[in-house]
This record gives structure tokens, sequence and C-alpha cells, in this order.
């Protein structure tokens, strides 16, 4: 039996990470980034999300992430990447940019899983690991901001739009974090 990781304890602070089925870097594409933006915002603003650090790249989204105390973290995470397939395949079809070849490939991949009846956005599960330590906390943080020099889309962190890097430089990102 393979081991599954889950939020065991609602209350932690978790580094989670989601993946596009198939890896396919979709988030090149602005509107979809922005899909991602705003759905981020209204679970910081409406569902408890409380957000330390993220990351948008092409293809898999990082968080570190808790939830208020009413809230489960687990809850809010399913209803975001739900909400996320959907108006991503819908905001596909509003764009002409390689629309054809991504509803294909979203296609196959709900075919491959019963759970999905036309398309599937993201692969399932979100992969949470509990930021036990402080020193676990800030080597994730450095992951997390790293991950677009790593990749080499910019030379420094905080030049990465899609990030909470340049919050931790002093600037405003697109989504407001709360400091580890």
């Amino acid at each position: 039996m393979a081991f599954k990781y889950a939020v065991t304890d609602q209350n932690e602070i978790y580094f989670i990470t989601t993946t596009v089925v198939g890896c396919i870097d979709a988030f090149t594409r602005k509107e979809l980034s922005e899909v991602i933006i705003e759905s981020l915002k209204y679970c910081q603003s409406e569902k408890g999300l409380i957000i330390y650090a993220w990351c948008l790249m092409p293809s898999h989204l990082h968080v570190i992430v808790s939830a208020t105390e009413d809230k489960k973290l687990s809850d809010i995470i399913r209803d975001f990447k739900k909400f996320t397939s959907k108006k991503i395949i819908k905001t596909l079809g509003e764009i002409n940019e390689s629309r054809e070849w991504l509803l294909d490939k979203f296609a196959f991949a709900a075919r491959t899983n019963i759970k999905n009846k036309d398309y599937k956005f993201w692969q399932d599960g979100f992969h949470p690991i509990i930021l036990y330590s402080n020193e676990f906390k800030d080597q994730k943080l450095d992951y997390i901001h790293n991950n677009p020099i790593e990749a080499g889309i910019v030379t420094e962190a905080e030049y990465y739009n899609y990030s909470s890097a340049i919050n931790y430089a002093g600037g405003v990102g697109l989504l407001e974090v709360v400091y580890l």
C-alpha cells in the first residue's frame, strides 16, 4: 500500500504542492495564472486561508499555508482545486492560444479517472507536509522562492511576479502574506 500524504492536523502550517496533470506548463498563459491569483485571494478573504509564502510555477503551485481556527485546510484546498479546475477549463474555451491541445490533454486525463466527468486539470492530491521546525520552515521558504531561479526564469527571486519573494524582499506582491 502506498503512503498517502494528508492534512493530519488542521491547525498546523503546511508546505503544499499541487501540479497540473502531465506537468503541462499551463501557467505560462497570463489568463490562467490570473485564475489562480484571484482564487487564492478569495480563499484568503472568504474561506480562512492563511498564506505565508507562495510561488506559481509554469506547471505547479507551491504554497506554505494554514487555515484559521474555525476552518479545515483540507476543505479549503479541495474547494480551491475544484473551482480553479472548472474556471481554467472555461477560460481556455474563451482564449485562442493553445486551447485545442490543452483541452484534449485534460479530457484524456479525465478518461483515466472515474471521479472526473469531462476534464481533469490538477493531479490528485496536494502533498501536504507539516512544517515542524523553524529550520524546516526556512528550508521550504527558500525552496519556494528560489524555484524560479533554479528553473532559469529569473536571476533574482523578487523579480518573479508570481511569488511572495517580493513581499519578503520588502515590496508588495500580488497576494498578501503573513510572514514566517
